[in-house]
């Protein structure tokens, strides 16, 4: 198999890191993250022009003619700067729904997306649905033509600089069916949304969303509308292989700024890289930083499979993930010392930001679970 990145991809991840490297330093992010805003539109134009937002998409849709591998390269590159910019959500979320749209609804919001004119948010989460995409209990009734949604959506990341939200609701049956689920693209402005907006610990920016009888047209439905559990699955499992990547690229900068932070630190007058047991450790996070990556190339190359090798492998990943994110983490922290969590020292940051990958779309524990029924599964299926 050829792990070999084209030309295009190569370019793309040159200069963003070049980008990344000229105006994403660690000051300028805090001082990002400290203002009011939280984000730079002005970098989300940039990140337009450069043709990233337009990177994943076929030529048909308005893109670079690009797809999971290019949403991977960007993804990485961001993980190493401490991106908050909402690629992820818009791009990567938004945009896998939009790709299943009708031409109108690709007409409509994919031109506006990729030049950066419309950001979007994934409202799906609940307060009381924890990672199970199916546990609704947002409704959406059908109001002549149209639709009312009804309901709140819990830590919608990225929804404060919004425009729009891809919302899920429940359109029949019971609160964890998986039938009944639809997929509305609704205007944050529209009568009825109320947000109450709040910083997150690793530096981002979300919102409690609240629906009150919200409406909306038949052209806001994407999918069927009584059965898009499915499609809500496959655009998560792509979202999850692009997250895995924005960790390895955050693992990578962890261990980097480690290991040298081991070179000037000294202990007894010796460098506390020089100790055997905290060079042990460093190989420790190297091997989970390229186990992590390995795991991230598998899952992004198979989410163009069937359903079940496709869950797999993207559940396989985020528990790789998961575990090797908290590792370095931790040991990062531990051979930085308390000062390693201090604002000031960029190491800390990035200890935050693997803690949140893992909760975000299920955390290690989830996908063990995930991935061995459907392994149980498949077993029961062979034996018949």
């Amino acid at each position: 198999m050829d792990f070999n990145f084209t030309e295009e991809q190569t370019m793309i991840r040159d200069s963003l890191a070049r980008l990344i490297k000229d105006q994403y330093d660690f000051d300028t992010r805090r001082k990002v993250v400290a203002s009011k805003e939280g984000w730079r539109p002005e970098m989300w134009a940039q990140f337009a022009e450069l043709g990233l937002l337009a990177a994943p998409f076929s030529e048909e849709d308005g893109g670079l003619g690009g797809g999971p591998i290019d949403a991977m390269v960007v993804m990485e590159e961001f993980g190493k700067g401490l991106v908050v910019e909402p690629f992820l959500q818009t791009v990567v979320l938004a945009g896998g729904f939009l790709k299943a749209g009708t031409s109108a609804q690709k007409e409509d919001h994919l031109a506006a997306l990729i030049s950066g004119e419309r950001v979007f948010a994934f409202a799906y989460a609940e307060p009381k649905g924890r990672y199970n995409l199916a546990d609704l209990e947002t409704t959406a009734t059908k109001d002549g033509s149209g639709w009312k949604i009804s309901g709140h959506k819990a830590v919608v990341i990225g929804a404060p600089w919004a425009s729009h939200l891809i919302v899920t609701a429940r359109t029949s049956g019971g609160r964890r069916d998986a039938k009944g689920v639809g997929v509305f693209i609704v205007a944050k402005d529209a009568k009825g949304v109320t947000t109450r907006d709040y910083p997150t610990v690793d530096g981002r920016r979300a919102s409690e969303v609240y629906f009150e009888n919200v409406t909306v047209g038949a052209d806001a439905v994407i999918g069927d509308p009584s059965d898009s559990l499915g499609l809500v699955e496959k655009v998560t499992d792509e979202a999850i292989a692009a997250l895995c990547a924005e960790a390895c690229g955050a693992m990578k900068v962890a261990n980097a700024q480690t290991v040298e932070y081991s070179k000037t630190r000294k202990q007894f007058g010796t460098p506390i890289g020089k100790f055997q047991v905290l060079q042990h450790r460093m190989a420790d996070m190297f091997i989970e930083h390229e186990q992590s990556v390995s795991m991230t190339y598998m899952a992004t190359l198979k989410l163009g499979e069937d359903d079940v090798t496709r869950k797999k492998a993207a559940s396989a990943a985020k528990v790789r993930i998961g575990q090797g994110g908290r590792f370095i983490g931790q040991q990062s922290i531990q051979i930085h010392g308390g000062m390693g969590m201090t604002d000031e020292l960029a190491i800390g940051h990035y200890f935050k930001r693997l803690t949140m990958i893992d909760s975000e779309f299920g955390n290690v524990d989830h996908h063990l679970k995930r991935y061995t029924e459907l392994s149980a599964a498949e077993v029961a299926v062979a034996a018949e």
